[in-house]
């Protein structure tokens, strides 16, 4: 059954409200791959971690689409990969009676910000089963995400990509 939110100052009553519901949320692909063990285990240093997010919006008919958020978890330690960690976290999402703005929105800050704890639970367990200490993902901020993707969209020449952060930490 799809869990119903009313937009922010809209009457529970008014039957032209707009309304968004999550219709679905699964894994739509995962992998990892820890290519150097057993031996990464007795290796010293400080691990390097880099995470790579991207997030894809698709139309699936009418006012129903499809967001899909991708974390790319790579930890390499002394040149080699320790692992790597990818999650394709999607939701199937109904926005209805939404402007293209505030749709453009929704789809870009809101509809992510249900799909991020499901992946960070995802590449949490993955790591964690693979035999390495557990790697908290730190939350983030899908609003300042979809601001800078605006200025840049804005900008001539400029296209959507992914985002990339890198982090020290312990593998």
């Amino acid at each position: 059954m799809p869990d119903t939110i009313p937009a922010a100052g809209a009457e529970s009553a008014a039957p032209s409200q707009a309304q968004f519901t999550v219709e679905k949320i699964y894994v739509k692909d995962v992998s990892f791959e820890a290519p150097n063990t057993p031996q990464v285990f007795n290796e010293q240093g400080q691990p390097q971690l880099n995470m790579n997010l991207n997030q894809k919006v698709g139309r699936l008919e009418g006012d129903v689409f499809e967001v899909i958020l991708g974390v790319t978890l790579t930890c390499t330690l002394n040149d080699k990969t320790v692992y790597l960690a990818e999650v394709e976290q999607a939701g199937i999402f109904g926005l209805t009676g939404f402007d293209e703005r505030t749709l453009d929105m929704m789809l870009g800050t809101y509809c992510p910000n249900v799909l991020f704890p499901y992946v960070r639970q995802s590449i949490s367990d993955l790591i964690t089963n693979g035999g390495f200490p557990p790697f908290y993902m730190q939350p983030i901020n899908f609003e300042a995400l979809y601001a800078e993707g605006l200025r840049r969209r804005a900008e001539p020449g400029q296209g959507q990509g992914s985002i990339a952060m890198s982090e020290g930490g312990n593998a």
